[in-house]
């Protein structure tokens, strides 16, 4: 008998997944230097996992502004939207659905990646104690200015034109990164959100900024071909909420209300310790009436009891589909799994990227 993992999920709107097994979002920054545009090697590279049910795309800035790390691409400028045209269309001729991840990183970045050497932008003025990843290396991320509150209706335009490119791209559907310490994050929890006007301050005033970015993305594609990722257990980018479950409840609440085709969660710390209080992950769950993506240290038993279960509709996984690009053969078959090579996750060429090899390769 067919685990339920590697049966169809129709997400809505005409949207049937094949499997419940998710490509997760990757930041892996490869795209081009100049522009932050992918390309061919892109295309190649996720043409060949096109056999996941869905394909999340790598964090792609919404804007200039949004931008933190060297080399990720971006879809606000014609030649990003073209680059990524070439991606899509080299997925669906392989059979496969993409969503692109809309992604701003707000305080996480540094001058030096930024227009004119302007200062991130953020909830509050607060500095977080960590890094990102310049053209000079590792440096501790800039200093932010705290958003005037005339400037929100600006950022929430530029969600608007990101899904907008993202659609005139071929993407099939956007997930909303509001996910590891970035902007939209920025905004839900209080360590991060000191506001005193209506985006700060009570729950329901930070899950506001996340209920507009919502509402217009849903204006340009169907609300079941939009998704959500939260993590409201990681302190990933120096994040820290003082109650998360009820933080996180009503941003869940927040995506409900726009009817989403799913909310995908980080169980625990991204890329790290499934570590959160029991029986949180499935409260949270309770508060959705759309699929559930769960994710973090997923493996074939882990995914195939959780979807058996009722606990998943939807398994994302990471490192797995990096050095596996037939994973969901490997999953069905319960074959070997390739090793990934963590030393070249991040930055290069097509090592590490395009050329990790098929079942088919391996026992030719």
């Amino acid at each position: 008998m067919t685990s339920k993992l590697f049966t169809p999920l129709d997400l809505g709107d005409g949207l049937v997944l094949p499997n419940r097994i998710v490509m997760a979002p990757l930041t892996r920054n490869r795209a081009k230097p100049e522009g932050d545009v992918p390309y061919e090697l892109h295309a190649k590279y996720y043409a060949q996992r096109a056999s996941a049910g869905l394909i999340v795309s790598e964090g792609t800035q919404i804007s200039p502004e949004g931008k933190g790390y060297i080399q990720t691409p971006g879809i606000h400028s014609p030649a990003q939207v073209a680059g990524w045209k070439t991606v899509t269309e080299a997925v669906h001729k392989a059979g496969g659905r993409m969503f692109a991840q809309l992604w701003h990183v707000g305080r996480i970045s540094h001058v030096s990646l930024l227009p004119d050497g302007q200062a991130p932008v953020a909830p509050s003025a607060i500095t977080a104690n960590t890094k990102t990843f310049t053209a000079s290396g590792f440096a501790d991320v800039s200093p932010p200015r705290a958003l005037e509150t005339n400037e929100i209706a600006r950022v929430v335009a530029d969600y608007r034109k990101a899904a907008e490119n993202a659609r005139d791209a071929g993407f099939d559907g956007v997930e909303v990164h509001s996910a590891n310490g970035y902007l939209i994050d920025q905004f839900l929890r209080d360590g991060t959100n000191k506001r005193t006007d209506s985006y700060g301050g009570s729950v329901e005033n930070r899950t506001r900024f996340l209920a507009e970015v919502l509402a217009a993305v849903t204006d340009v594609f169907p609300s079941k071909r939009v998704g959500v990722r939260f993590s409201p257990f990681s302190n990933f980018s120096d994040i820290a909420d003082s109650n998360p479950l009820a933080t996180f409840a009503a941003a869940i609440a927040r995506a409900n209300d726009a009817g989403l085709g799913y909310v995908h969660l980080v169980e625990g710390q991204t890329g790290g310790v499934r570590e959160f209080p029991e029986g949180a992950i499935a409260k949270l769950r309770a508060g959705f009436s759309g699929a559930y993506m769960a994710n973090n240290g997923y493996d074939r038993e882990r995914a195939i009891d959780a979807v058996e279960s009722g606990e998943a509709d939807l398994i994302a996984f990471g490192k797995l589909f990096i050095a596996n690009p037939d994973l969901v053969k490997r999953l069905e078959m319960n074959a070997p799994l390739n090793e990934w090579d963590q030393s070249t996750f991040y930055g290069g060429d097509e090592h590490g990227y395009t050329d990790y090899p098929t079942l088919e390769e391996v026992w030719a």
